[in-house]
């Protein structure tokens, strides 16, 4: 393992985690996402002998749910790291895990950049970033987004808590994405337009192009992109209009990041950007189970709660 491999796999399992010496770990992976894997197990062994790897073939869709094996694996094990090509954020194994009091992060879509850039950081100042922001819209009625680019969507959190993404994944049950860095919430109800022109799969990070979004009572309505509205659509077939949920807005503090890359994994956590997504909310404090969460990154937002503008923190 390379210095810049271990010094991130470090972060993850001793700062962020904090991993005891008596604990069990299970690092489950993909067969594209090994050499992370292998980092962490690599780390995470030499603090503790109760730590082991699982591996299944990449799965289909983002929230799509692993084999059950894997499941159980996260369910038994005290704590869990998730370096995998398709998130497992989303799922009912993740959220059964920490319900059985395991703790820990994914890593959807990871890859070396993303994993040595975005743990490569102060999460201190993360988490200091991510106060900061939760006070301003902790307690607002509407929190509004605009930018430039034709962005105009309002939300209201109703009885639905905002909340945080420091990284700490400390306390039983305690589940973040790393790398970290965000305020968020499940809306009960969103009216307006957005305007992806940071990154949003399967396009990656958008230069020139633009994909709009139109959004009345909490569902989206229509759709620009073809592929977008295809993922989309496809998961209607299932779930019905659950799929069209607007399911999340995010604003990212994560200081250490400076410029998108095109991994919406690090690009959402991007201090001063804006994410929203389309889909499943149930485990980020919604109601609504459905089988994809599609994040859509905005640049350069203007964000208002109860019409006062948001202090947004900037790269360090």
């Amino acid at each position: 393992m390379d210095d810049d491999l271990r010094t991130a796999a470090e972060t993850a399992v001793e700062q962020c985690l904090s991993l005891g010496s008596e604990e069990s770990l299970v690092v489950v992976t993909d067969d594209e996402r090994v050499e992370i894997g292998e980092a962490l197990y690599g780390v995470a062994s030499g603090v503790t002998d109760d730590a082991s790897v699982v591996r299944y073939p990449p799965g289909d869709q983002h929230g799509g749910e692993p084999p059950a094996p894997v499941a159980a694996a996260m369910e038994a094990a005290d704590a869990f790291l998730a370096p995998t090509t398709k998130s497992l954020s989303h799922t009912r194994a993740r959220g059964a895990a920490c319900e059985a009091g395991a703790r820990g992060a994914t890593l959807p879509g990871i890859t070396r950049e993303v994993f040595t850039a975005g743990l490569d950081a102060d999460y201190d100042a993360i988490a200091a970033a991510c106060d900061d922001v939760l006070a301003q819209v902790a307690d607002a009625e509407t929190v509004r987004v605009t930018t430039e680019a034709g962005t105009d969507i309002t939300v209201e959190a109703g009885d639905r808590a905002w909340r945080s993404d420091t990284g700490d994944v400390s306390d039983p049950g305690a589940f973040s994405n790393l790398p970290a860095g965000e305020v968020f919430v499940s809306p009960e109800t969103a009216d307006g337009t957005y305007v992806v022109d940071g990154t949003m799969m399967p396009h990656g990070l958008l230069e020139g192009e633009r994909l709009r979004f139109e959004v009345a009572d909490g569902y989206v309505t229509d759709i620009s992109d073809d592929e977008v509205r295809a993922q989309v659509e496809t998961a209607a077939d299932e779930v019905g209009d659950d799929a069209y949920n607007l399911a999340e807005l995010g604003i990212g503090t994560n200081v250490a990041v400076d410029e998108l890359v095109g991994s919406v994994l690090l690009d959402e956590k991007a201090a001063g950007t804006v994410h929203l997504a389309i889909g499943d909310d149930a485990g980020i404090g919604g109601d609504t189970d459905a089988p994809l969460h599609l994040d859509g990154i905005v640049r350069e937002p203007t964000v208002y709660a109860d019409g006062e503008v948001v202090d947004l923190p900037v790269e360090r």
